[in-house]
């Protein structure tokens, strides 16, 4: 099975977040598939970080290197569907991308981001639900 894993989760995994068993849990066993702006969003996600000193550089270069090991298929995504659902969904063009790769490839997504979990309801994208 397909899994479309957006960069909220990704980062919960990276960091040891306490959903990270439940989020490895859930991708046992699975194909995990996303945009290749991911990379772009990780790196953003600890730059913020930063930012507000919640992370250190040799933290986020260690999840770097844990990231690098996980298997994740980077699809293409079509820009004229993203942009679409960005409109319809009133949502970021970054987020709509991974919702467009979870319909595209009928693939659930797996998100702690709870904006993103309402849009996706509303496009009809399945959602892996993590539960603590």
């Amino acid at each position: 099975m397909k899994v479309v894993i957006d960069t909220s989760a990704l980062v919960a995994v990276l960091l040891g977040e306490k959903s990270r068993d439940r989020i490895v849990e859930l991708t046992y066993d699975t194909d995990l598939i996303a945009p290749a702006s991911l990379h772009w969003e990780v790196g953003n996600a600890f730059s913020a970080m930063f930012k507000r000193s919640r992370l250190k550089l040799s933290v986020a270069i260690e999840a770097v290197d844990r990231y690098r090991d996980i298997p994740i298929q980077f699809v293409e995504v079509d820009l004229r569907e993203a942009l679409q659902l960005s409109q319809e969904l009133k949502m970021y063009a970054y987020d709509a991308y991974f919702l467009t790769v979870a319909k595209r490839h009928r693939a659930p997504l797996l998100t702690l981001d709870m904006g993103l979990q309402e849009a996706a309801r509303q496009a009809n994208v399945k959602l892996l639900e993590v539960t603590s």
